[in-house]
């Protein structure tokens, strides 16, 4: 496997921001991400396991560890009893190809999940979700190598502590597993979900929609609201939704919803579990006054979508970073909601 030094990282994520990797390996098989692992270990290297790069926002100054790319992009499909089709992929394989391959097998589970960018391997971190479906729904279980034992294992889908936009990857588990493989139980002939009321509104007029229609509406959606990734679109050049939306107690949202109704506001939320209320980030961030298409130099907003902040071109991550910092001080004053955001931060 060969390590490389110096490689520039910022054509490797979708935002085109950042530093240089002191080092570089990509691992095309288990064995390969054993060897580049240890290669970090015996030197006392920080290690960063990159991905499709859709999700990640990298420091001006680069890593000054090994950024290893996982590029592990086999796919079975493993017929299971119950109606149950199993797909198994490795870590570096394409997801939105994914997507593709189970809808034409006629399996549900992740139609809605069309059109996001980055690999498989990503989608367990963050409990990838979109148009109401999340990735948690299906995953069966995630291959790992983990870093504390050396050794490679499997967890269920339980033991990956799947919360919304979190597991044990990103929170209590932070950087003790490299994601290798991901197991997905889908519905063999199962129907397409359109809960989420954007589906609801795109087939109003439509009985019964099949898995393909709704795969397209999605990505058609998705590219509306520049959530798409399209060569030579500016707003392409993000992150996709940069903040998380806030849950909040349910008297919280109440106290505001009242304090914004008495200045002609109308704050909609909905329903996250017993006593919490989901809050649209989007309407916050509007509502502050970052509108869709604000610009600030080279960077700026979508003009499509409140929460994707954009490389208009030749940006740097100190300009993204102070964009999304003015966004959150905007939202606390005006709200007082603080807003998480969604990206992976390297190198700061």
């Amino acid at each position: 496997m060969l390590i490389r030094e110096n490689v520039p990282l910022a054509p490797l994520t979708t935002l085109e921001v950042g530093g240089p990797a002191r080092y570089f390996a990509e691992a095309r098989a288990e064995a390969e991400v054993m060897e580049a692992v240890e290669f970090a270990r015996s030197r006392g290297l920080p290690l960063f396991v990159l991905g499709g790069g859709s999700n990640l926002v990298i420091a001006d100054a680069g890593f000054a560890g090994l950024v290893l790319k996982v590029g592990i992009t086999d796919l079975a499909q493993l017929t299971a009893s119950h109606g149950q089709v199993t797909f198994v992929a490795g870590a570096g394989y394409d997801w939105d190809t994914l997507v593709k391959e189970s809808v034409q097998a006629d399996c549900a589970g992740l139609e809605c999940l069309s059109g996001i960018p980055g690999t498989v391997g990503g989608t367990p971190v963050q409990n990838v979700g979109a148009y109401g479906q999340e990735v948690s729904q299906t995953i069966r279980e995630v291959r790992v190598l983990d870093l504390q034992s050396r050794e490679i294992t499997t967890l269920s889908n339980t033991q990956c502590g799947f919360a919304y936009r979190s597991s044990i990857f990103n929170t209590t588990e932070r950087g003790r597993y490299v994601i290798l493989r991901v197991s997905f139980a889908l519905r063999q002939g199962g129907g397409p979900s359109i809960r989420y009321a954007d589906l609801e509104q795109f087939f109003s007029r439509s009985n019964a929609p099949t898995l393909c229609e709704v795969r397209e509406a999605v990505r058609d959606i998705r590219q509306r609201k520049a959530m798409l990734i399209v060569p030579g679109d500016e707003d392409s050049h993000s992150v996709g939704s940069f903040f998380k939306n806030p849950i909040v107690p349910r008297a919280i949202c109440e106290e505001l919803s009242a304090r914004l109704a008495s200045r002609g506001l109308q704050l909609p939320s909905y329903p996250s579990g017993d006593g919490f209320r989901k809050l649209p980030v989007a309407w916050l961030v509007e509502h502050a006054g970052f509108a869709k298409g604000y610009r600030k130099g080279r960077v700026g907003i979508s003009q499509r979508h409140a929460l994707a902040i954009i490389n208009r071109g030749g940006a740097s991550a100190a300009e993204i970073i102070a964009l999304k910092d003015e966004i959150q001080a905007r939202v606390m004053d005006t709200f007082g909601i603080r807003l998480d955001p969604e990206p992976v931060f390297v190198g700061f």
